[in-house]
């Protein structure tokens, strides 16, 4: 039985005992993945999805996380002094072991699946998300003549997310940020 799977952007036919080099995943070395796009299924009978074949998976187990060939590229303009540039780039790889096709009933086999390095959930954007949760809770500083989008964020940033707080604002004597007298006059009208 084959299986003609998608991952990385690209399409690979595989068997049963098959050794693939795919574009990184985000899975250690031991680990059974699931790739759940499979267009074609083969052997005795050929079932083309329409795009994908409902049901069905490849699963595989991850041997190594490897880098590719050296590929270097040069690039050299004619007639134009001193324009010639050399690059280096070794793609970052994942070498898989294919381990079974599973033809139905790839939902309940409880076996991750298999995701992008780019696409593995970070920390980063969840700590981010929660200024502009803050910022979400007071006025719409922009509102206010002269208050862009950037000029809004240094002042939330700052501390100030709502009309009542810029209107009690010093413009003299804040130093955080640059507040305007006209700023904290129309603050006073909004508030």
């Amino acid at each position: 039985m084959f299986a003609v799977m998608k991952t990385g952007g690209k399409q690979y036919k595989v068997q049963a005992g098959d050794v693939l080099r795919v574009e990184k995943l985000a899975a250690d070395a031991g680990e059974t993945v699931q790739f759940n796009e499979v267009l074609i299924l083969g052997g005795d009978n050929v079932t083309v999805g329409a795009p994908l074949v409902s049901g069905a998976a490849v699963q595989a187990t991850v041997i190594d996380q490897i880098k590719g060939d050296k590929v270097i590229s040069f690039v050299k303009r004619r007639r134009k002094h001193s324009s010639q540039r050399t690059r280096g780039h070794r793609q970052q790889l994942t070498l898989l072991r294919v381990t079974e096709i599973l033809a139905s009933g790839a939902e309940g086999t409880g076996v991750k699946a298999a995701t992008g390095a780019a696409s593995a959930p970070k920390a980063a954007p969840a700590a981010a998300a929660a200024p502009k949760a803050a910022a979400a809770e007071g006025d719409d500083l922009t509102k206010i003549t002269g208050v862009g989008p950037a000029a809004a964020k240094k002042l939330n940033e700052a501390g100030i997310a709502t009309f009542a707080q810029l209107a009690a604002v010093d413009p003299e004597s804040f130093d955080a940020v640059k507040v305007k007298p006209e700023w904290v006059e129309q603050a006073k009208t909004l508030a």
